[in-house]
Parts: structure tokens; sequence; C-alpha cells
């Protein structure tokens, strides 16, 4: 097997402030790039904060050229990066919420949340899903926050040869016992390792755990941030092993 390094990004959002988490999030994939990682997974709505009643005026076309810092950053470190956002498509004519894959190669790809929280219909559409993210012989399947308490998404992924299940969350304090339960019984259930990037502080008046998390395909734990605060989780496979580590930012 290829070396593969995979690292969860803990933040802490401010809410609506796009310019400002545009700048943590560079400084988080310049940290990344210290060790290396090629896949760097945000929060659900990572680039405003999980704020649902500014993300009409915040929605933006994936294609914006406000994301042009983070795609050439993307490009000059030879790295992936997965943000969240709220966008629009010209398919649709409401706000999704967005996981927007800024490759390596400067490509772009979308990944829209296909299963609301309920009081989410409020200000949000149902989206699509997306592709499965090729790595080599791995295949990449990402999901955003309630797509996972649906246990057909993480057994459709592994249908489709997913070999990491990655997920962008909002968990909060409350929520985080079942919610990593659940996350870590995929891992084992399906043989995939399951990425878990949760928001490091709190966020449209969620109380968030932090305690990003990377389980193996063996359901063991790998890495894990300690609690709340800016945080990377980072995960490596060297001759078909996994080790990790979290460094706090």
């Amino acid at each position: 097997m290829t070396t593969l390094t995979l690292a969860s990004a803990q933040t802490c959002s401010i809410a609506g402030d796009l310019a400002a988490n545009i700048e943590r999030h560079l400084a988080f994939m310049v940290a990344a790039a210290e060790h290396d990682v090629q896949l760097l997974v945000f929060p659900e709505l990572s680039l405003t904060g999980y704020e649902p009643f500014l993300a009409m005026e915040l929605a933006i076309a994936p294609n914006d050229a406000v994301l042009t810092p983070l795609r050439e950053m993307a490009r000059e470190l030879n790295m992936t990066a997965v943000v969240g956002m709220p966008i629009r498509l010209p398919s649709s004519t409401g706000v999704l919420i967005g996981a927007l894959v800024l490759a390596a190669d400067g490509s772009l790809a979308v990944y829209s949340k296909q299963h609301l929280h309920s009081g989410e219909e409020l200000a949000f559409m149902p989206g699509q899903g997306g592709e499965a993210l090729v790595w080599g012989d791995d295949r990449i399947a990402l999901a955003v926050c309630a797509d996972f308490s649906h246990a057909s998404h993480p057994r459709d992924a592994a249908a489709l040869g997913a070999t990491v299940y990655a997920a962008g969350v909002l968990i909060s304090d409350g929520g985080y016992a079942a919610d990593s339960a659940l996350l870590q019984g995929y891992a084992g259930e399906h043989s995939m390792v399951v990425l878990m990037a949760n928001h490091g502080g709190p966020s449209g008046g969620w109380v968030c755990a932090g305690r990003s998390a990377i389980w193996g395909a063996d359901g063991a734990l790998i890495a894990a941030a300690s609690g709340v605060g800016d945080a990377l989780v980072i995960a490596r496979r060297e001759a078909g092993n996994w080790s990790g580590w979290s460094v706090a930012l």
C-alpha cells in the first residue's frame, strides 16, 4: 500500500466572517503540510461557522473567486482540502450545505449534504452527495454531519468500495458519546478508516465538543484531539500500518 496521510482540521470558526476564517484555514493548511498531510478535512460549514440564518447571504457558487487563496494554497502545498461552505448550484433554487474539495491539482469537486437535521430545512435544501475521491488504490467517501446518522450512507459508501469515510461535522457536548460511537462502529462494521472533523469551539449557539478523531478499519482509535480548541488530528499509513497523533494549533 502507498503512504497516505490524512488529517482532521478542528477549527474554531468566527460567525459569518468569511475573510477571517479563510485566513485561519490557510494557516491550518500550512501547519498540516509540515506533517506531510495529503488530505485535510474541515468541519461542517467551517468557512462561515454553523450559522443557518446567515447562510442565505453568505452562500456562494463553488467556483467563486473568494476561494482562490485556498485553491492556490492547495496547489502550492500539493494538498487536497475539503472545506465547509453554504453554496448555490445552477441546478438548485436554494442553499445547500457544501463540502468543497479543493484538490492539489487545481480541480474542484462538490459534495452537498444529503440528510438535514430537523430545523435545517428552514435555511437549506437537501443535497445530492458527491463522488468519492479516488486516491491511488483508495476511495475516500465524504459525509457532512447528519449524513452519517443514516446507516445507509456509510453502508452505501462501503458497497461502492470506499476505504475511507471522511465526515465534516458539528457535534455538541451532549451528542458526542452517541455520535462518536456510531462513527467508530461504522469503521469496524464496514472495514473503513473513519475520519471525523468537528468544530473546536461554539458555533451557531451550539457548545461543540471538539475531540475530532480518526478510527482504523478495525474500529480502533488511531488519533483524537483531547478536547476543544484548534487542533490537527493526523493519521498516516506506511507499509499498511496506521499511526496517528494530534497537534494543538
